[in-house]
């Protein structure tokens, strides 16, 4: 009866035991080549507030151009999103002078260049700058991470270990093979899986985040089969100590 129970004890810590293969990122990471690496900025969705500052030579021209922000103190970043531009459901934002403006399929790099050209073209400024930005650029993570929450970034470019490593990173019973990635863009929505066992995926679309992506990071193996299962060592010495007593007690 006692060598089934310490058998039964040694299967509960075997089951909760995870392997290097299971949790070392890039594994072939030694054989990588070097890669250029080719940044692209994001196209401008639904909801996303831009800040744009239009500039001038003569800056007093360029003002009725500008939104008018608080004046005094730092501003935050509630106070920020609530100065910028909202971009409609139609994909399109309200400027000032010029009025409606559509921004489908553009990057704020884009837009600044399409404002720069209005302006010039339509006999508003001579010469102006346009400098557009996205203010509430945000991604979710959620799962085996050491702290899952949305966070807000001000990067133009985000890599998917980078957004990871704002959640505080996976926990031991993360799996790592198996990341699922969450991206609504022009109005299509695409669920991916990425292995970071691989360096394949830092050559593919998904290795830079996007404003509004949702990582999800599942159980491993070893997690999902203990889960209900006591896999503390001190509650298990407990549960132990008091099986072996019970039994003692009864063969008597």
């Amino acid at each position: 009866m006692i060598r089934l129970l310490w058998i039964f004890v040694l299967g509960i810590l075997l089951n909760s035991c995870a392997s290097k293969k299971d949790v070392w990122y890039m594994q072939d990471a030694d054989a990588y080549p070097d890669t250029e690496i080719k940044y692209t900025n994001s196209i401008i969705q639904p909801n996303d507030v831009l800040s744009i500052q239009v500039s001038a030579a003569l800056p007093e021209m360029a003002e009725p151009y500008n939104l008018q922000m608080a004046q005094g103190g730092a501003m935050n970043p509630q106070m920020m999103n609530l100065g910028g531009y909202l971009v409609s459901e139609n994909l399109t934002i309200n400027f000032p002078v010029l009025g409606t403006i559509s921004v489908a399929g553009k990057t704020t790099m884009a837009l600044g260049e399409d404002l720069r050209k209005l302006l010039e073209d339509g006999g508003h400024l001579k010469e102006p700058g346009v400098n557009v930005r996205l203010l509430n650029a945000k991604f979710t993570v959620l799962g085996e991470v050491n702290g899952p929450g949305t966070y807000v970034f001000t990067e133009q470019n985000i890599n998917l270990l980078q957004a990871l490593g704002y959640a505080g990173d996976l926990t031991i019973n993360g799996r790592r093979d198996d990341i699922m990635l969450i991206r609504e863009l022009e109005g299509v929505r695409r669920i991916t899986r990425i292995d970071l066992t691989n360096t394949a995926y830092l050559d593919g679309e998904f290795n830079y985040i996007k404003p509004n992506d949702v990582i999800v990071v599942n159980q491993n193996e070893p997690r999902v089969k203990s889960a209900g299962f006591i896999t503390n060592p001190v509650a298990l010495i407990g549960l132990f100590s008091i099986t072996l007593s019970t039994i003692i007690l009864l063969t008597r």
